[in-house]
């Protein structure tokens, strides 16, 4: 890209604008603006040239604030509660301190952009400088009203550990990486614990690069309230009717609610045969009276399709017995789990206080096993007042019945 031919030709540098839509009403939200230059034969990116750090500070700085004042010259004719998502590249957003970026925004609050609608996103992708001081930038901008983003992607403080520090409006996850499935259950764990975060700090999760259907539903099931991709709207110069998607978004939320719902109701079919069969195991005469070992050799063969580890543990998470546990088609005994305690286990401690007063058994959600490193699910169930059995079952089982996995 010849950096000249852009610099003296500033009346083709122009903005592209994507929609973003909300889950919550199914339509158009907000737009995030994109550089683009007009050459004679076709439209480019300008993307390349702000990355470009052997092009001057200065000339990649005039030409982002010709982007956003064509940008925000033109918003002045949508709604004013629609949102506008301006990226900034940490190293041009310190050059001058914000203070050219913040005179524009504040010149277009005159003539009537409330700066509430402002969301600005830093790249900090190959940012040198000193991370407080642009977290200190950006929080100075929030007195103004503006809200901030971060995307989960980037160097290694664009994580967990800064989300906290900065505590942003919004939280961007990338889902390119959920084409491949090598990265889908990692992408799993991860937005488990960005969700658990996004809800603590109470900011929002925005999905972006939705291409497919599919990654709309993984969206939508993980919290997603706010979407954008190719497979929604391409960027365009113009900006579209509010309500372009409304009747899609609307039947295909439809869609993942129902199949949500059956989902649901399997897992309840299964912790209800559950509880049934062991009650029934536990009614035979004089096996409530067996040894907590012995118990578990004689559960271990009906269940041998179906689980790989068992143990006994009493309310505060201490093991009442060995592990039972199948390799290679046999069970064995694991002595050394004996009296270990599990109570620092999340949801371990909710989960007794539910069976205790329930007095039934339930099925956890989805993890992966500490061991075996195998998507799993356990099933506990109250033996007596004090001591719950355990089941863990196999991703072999959980894989032959729908809705499960």
């Amino acid at each position: 890209m010849d950096a000249l031919e852009i610099m003296t030709d500033l009346d083709n540098v122009f903005p592209f604008f994507q929609p973003i839509f909300s889950a919550d009403e199914h339509r158009v939200i907000g737009y995030e603006v994109f550089g683009r230059y007009r050459s004679e034969n076709e439209v480019i990116s300008l993307g390349p040239f702000f990355l470009d750090e052997s092009i001057p500070e200065e000339y990649r700085l005039e030409v982002d604030q010709v982007v956003l004042k064509k940008a925000l010259e033109k918003a002045l004719n949508l709604d004013d509660d629609i949102l506008l998502f301006l990226n900034q590249d940490a190293d041009l957003l310190m050059y001058d301190n914000g203070e050219s970026l913040l005179s524009l925004l504040l010149a277009y609050q005159e003539k009537g952009i409330k700066l509430e609608r402002i969301v600005l996103e830093s790249t900090e992708r190959i940012y040198k400088g000193n991370m407080e001081h642009l977290d200190h930038l950006l929080n100075y901008y929030r007195t103004y009203g503006i809200k901030i983003a971060i995307d989960n992607k980037g160097n290694e403080r664009s994580h967990l550990d800064r989300i906290g520090q900065l505590v942003p409006n919004i939280l961007k996850v990338d889902l390119n990486e959920l084409r491949t499935t090598a990265s889908a259950q990692a992408l799993h764990d991860i937005l488990y614990s960005l969700s658990l975060l996004a809800r603590k700090i109470g900011a929002t999760l925005f999905f972006k690069n939705i291409e497919m259907v599919y990654q709309l539903q993984f969206a939508w099931r993980n919290g997603g309230r706010y979407y954008q991709g190719f497979y929604l709207q391409n960027p365009a110069e113009d900006f579209v009717d509010r309500d372009i998607m409304k009747e899609k978004l609307r039947d295909e939320c439809h869609q993942f609610i129902s199949y949500e719902k059956r989902k649901l109701a399997a897992l309840y079919a299964v912790t209800a045969e559950f509880n049934e069969k062991l009650q029934q195991f536990l009614q035979v005469k004089n096996r409530k009276s067996l040894e907590y070992e012995e118990l578990l050799k004689v559960l271990s063969q009906p269940l041998t399709d179906v689980a790989f580890r068992l143990y006994i543990c009493d309310e505060d998470g201490f093991q009442k017995s060995a592990n039972i546990y199948k390799k290679d088609s046999n069970w064995q005994i694991q002595q050394e789990y004996l009296h270990k305690n599990w109570s620092w286990r999340p949801y371990f401690l909710e989960n007794i206080m539910k069976m205790r007063i329930d007095k039934k058994g339930i099925l956890s959600d989805l993890y992966s096993d500490i061991e075996t490193g195998e998507t799993i699910r356990t099933f506990s169930y109250p033996l007596n007042a004090t001591d719950y059995l355990f089941i863990d079952l196999s991703y072999h089982y959980l894989y032959e019945h729908e809705g499960l996995l």
